[in-house]
């Protein structure tokens, strides 16, 4: 009944894969009309004169064809970089998919790659000649799932490489590969410096927009030809499977942009981004009441086992990771450098603390002691006089100086594919909020420097500050309340309870 189901989704996939390919027939049919009828002209009996010009217009239409036509199959997408996986790097990994591949009865992937991002899919463009597709794997998957969910989650991906491996369906998706980025091409040019590619754009766009219900049908047969394959097996995991998936994109999602991006911007790179959602989604478990199902399944083996080396291939992904979500600097030896868990409160939270604390002494002209208490002072005269905005809106433009001077350029593979990919949409800082987090800023360097805090990690929320007692308990509202309200009462309080001596010096550097 599976293979039947199966066998009946390729099949459609097949007739539309068909339509698609008789959309770029009858544009070569088209082309080549004018010829045909010059040779019926000629061998007719027709006037030579009207012969041979329908000839000429023929040959003319011809030449052009055949240079639109070499254009757009010339034109290739960019690949969507990847750290490939070899088989001495990770035998059992590949034994899993071999084994799964055979069990779905359908050609075994060329290769295996990681992907930073919570995705999967099957890369056509890196399959050798004549070789099934590789398999594209997201990285943090390795990390948090166990090995049985893995290859549930894999089987509706693996079993694509049946329909893929058909001629029909695999020449018109070259189709329309070609199409697209003969499209792409055009659009990002100019079409008097490059006419070409603008009239051949145009044309691609064309046959898009003739083959596109096709290709949709096509696409829609391929996975359900793919689903209903994959349905005999592990079905019972893959639900518990896409639970877990879900749960570990919004652990990515926040350690790119709580944990990493403050790394980047600050010029490091955390190597180890796969092994740091896995510790945060293990550490939300230990919080969280709700989170006691996916607790249990911690004991069984991590699907990050089935690698040789998960250190080596983590870093390689999380070097791309920083190149694809944030780019890289033009100088790379200007502090563009990695940096382990262990070594991120100082190298990194301990660095953003220094530089925020001597850009607000900087503008409170008060570098020359820069004491907590001379900056407290500094702000206490700004309520009075009506300058706090005036403060916040100098330190804004301040950091966006700053961060435009060391912000890295969009990096793009070699082989013209996609750059930088946008990190989550954040809600932007406003100047008040600027100013929270410097005033913050020089309040955990002075507990750094006089109290014996320090600068500490969290997974989930990412830089703290750690005091003798422990994590201290709204440090923000405090400076909140001094920034917003001019009463540095509470935040004086909390100053005594932690034990920060605002007479001694801050450390800047």
């Amino acid at each position: 009944m599976v293979q039947r189901e199966a066998r009946n989704a390729t099949y459609s996939a097949r007739d539309h894969a068909l339509a698609v390919l008789r959309v770029r027939n009858t544009a070569l049919a088209l082309a080549l009309t004018p010829a045909a009828l010059a040779v019926v002209l000629l061998v007719a009996g027709a006037p030579a004169a009207l012969g041979w010009s329908v000839a000429a217009v023929a040959a003319g239409v011809l030449v052009v064809a055949a240079v639109l036509g070499l254009s757009i199959a010339g034109a290739r997408p960019g690949a969507t970089p990847t750290v490939p996986v070899a088989d001495e790097a990770a035998p059992a990994l590949h034994r899993l998919i071999r084994g799964l591949a055979a069990d779905l009865d359908v050609p075994v992937p060329s290769g295996i790659a990681l992907t930073p991002d919570c995705d999967s899919w099957l890369d056509e463009q890196a399959a050798p000649p004549g070789g099934a597709p590789v398999l594209v794997i997201g990285s943090p998957f390795l990390w948090w799932l166990r090995v049985d969910e893995l290859r549930a989650l894999l089987a509706p991906v693996v079993a694509g490489t049946g329909p893929a491996a058909h001629p029909d369906i695999a020449s018109a998706r070259r189709c329309l590969r070609a199409w697209d980025a003969a499209v792409g091409r055009a659009r990002g040019r100019s079409a008097a410096r490059h006419p070409l590619s603008a009239v051949a754009g145009r044309l691609a766009r064309g046959l898009l927009r003739a083959g596109a219900g096709h290709s949709l049908e096509m696409e829609r047969g391929v996975a359900a030809a793919a689903a209903s394959r994959a349905r005999g097996v592990d079905q019972g995991l893959r639900t518990l499977a896409q639970e877990q998936v879900g749960l570990a994109y919004a652990g990515w999602d926040r350690l790119l942009t709580r944990v990493a991006l403050p790394a980047w911007r600050a010029g490091r790179w955390p190597s180890g981004l796969d092994a740091g959602v896995a510790a945060a989604l293990a550490e939300l478990s230990s919080r969280d009441r709700l989170a006691d199902g996916f607790a249990a399944r911690l004991d069984r083996r991590p699907a990050c086992d089935l690698l040789e080396r998960p250190g080596e291939l983590d870093q390689q992904v999380s070097l791309l990771a920083a190149r694809l979500f944030h780019g890289v600097p033009e100088d790379r030896s200007a502090g563009w450098t990695p940096v382990e868990w262990p070594a991120y409160p100082e190298e990194v939270v301990d660095r953003i603390w220094r530089d925020r604390a001597a850009r607000l002494f900087t503008a409170l002209d008060a570098t020359e002691t820069p004491t907590l208490a001379r900056a407290l002072h500094g702000l206490a005269e700004a309520a009075a006089e009506g300058g706090t905005d005036e403060l916040a809106a100098r330190l804004t433009a301040d950091a966006a100086r700053a961060e435009a001077a060391h912000a890295p350029t969009p990096w793009s593979p070699p082989d013209g594919g996609p750059g930088p990919m946008p990190l989550p949409p954040q809600q932007p800082r406003g100047r008040r909020e600027s100013l929270v987090d410097h005033v913050a800023a020089a309040v955990c360097c002075a507990a750094a420097d006089t109290a014996g805090a320090s600068p500490g990690l969290d997974w989930l929320d990412g830089p703290v500050l750690r005091t003798v007692a422990g994590r201290p308990q709204d440090l923000a509202g405090t400076v909140h309340t001094l920034v917003e309200e001019g009463d540095a009462g509470p935040l004086r309080e909390w100053l005594a309870i932690a034990g920060v001596r605002a007479d001694k010096p801050v450390r800047l550097v």
